[in-house]
């Protein structure tokens, strides 16, 4: 099968443009990740149109779905390369762009320091000892799976970066507080909730079916919205 990829390229200060590659492949398993390294591969590399260019700049780690790190706009709508199917795309041309809720550092990369500095900000992390595991220890074990990738954020209406609202993304990371600490310290964390997350979200559940790991975004949410702010066990 012969693919095109329409991809961004552009930097801050630079006049942006789109430049499109041929990829062909047999592989039904083959995905953007796999169409872009192998694309970069090339030498020299030259796109459709005959033009010799500078490789693609995006992010790669695991490649496995774990970390996150190769979040982008694929056909308008947020997700992994490393999880997106060639196959599996509306039609043999694939629009690539960067995620429009970060800035932009090269064609598709983008800074997602904003999501690490809310995790800060927010006190993300715990100043006791944690217990046994506990009845609520199914909720942590789930939001614990989140990537931190920036997916759920870049539908987000009501996400800015570096804005109080600190997004699903930070939810995650306190629901798991929330499950695993002690009461004091259950009480600093539903406080940083209740002003990072729950008074922000606007309930319009952009991010209800976005999750590149498959978070039940509804019941964590839920979960954490009753013990941060009703203080249900």
């Amino acid at each position: 099968m012969r693919y095109l990829l329409d991809v961004f390229r552009g930097a801050p200060g630079e006049q942006p443009s789109r430049q499109v590659f041929a990829f062909e492949t047999d592989d039904a398993s083959a995905t953007v990740a796999t169409a872009l390294t192998q694309i970069n591969e090339r030498t020299p590399l030259v796109d459709e149109a005959g033009n010799e260019c500078e490789p693609i700049q995006w992010e790669c780690s695991c490649l496995q779905r774990r970390c996150g790190a190769c979040a982008m706009l694929i056909d308008g709508r947020p997700g992994l390369a490393c999880d997106a199917r060639l196959a599996e795309c509306a039609g043999t041309t694939i629009r690539l762009d960067p995620l429009a809720k970060f800035e932009l550092v090269r064609d598709l990369v983008v800074d997602r320091a904003p999501i690490f500095e809310g995790l800060e900000e927010a006190g993300v992390w715990l100043e006791g000892e944690v217990g046994l595991p506990t009845r609520r220890s199914s909720f942590a074990q789930e939001a614990s799976r989140c990537l931190q990738c920036g997916c759920c954020l870049e539908v987000c209406p009501n996400f800015v970066a570096r804005g109080p609202f600190r997004g699903a993304s930070a939810m995650m990371a306190m629901t798991r507080l929330l499950a695993e600490a002690e009461k004091d310290e259950r009480k600093r964390i539903a406080k940083s909730y209740r002003w990072h997350f729950y008074g922000g979200c606007g309930k319009s559940l952009a991010c209800r079916n976005i999750c590149p790991a498959g978070l039940d975004v509804d019941a964590l949410a839920s979960r954490s919205n009753a013990a941060a702010v009703w203080g249900r066990p």
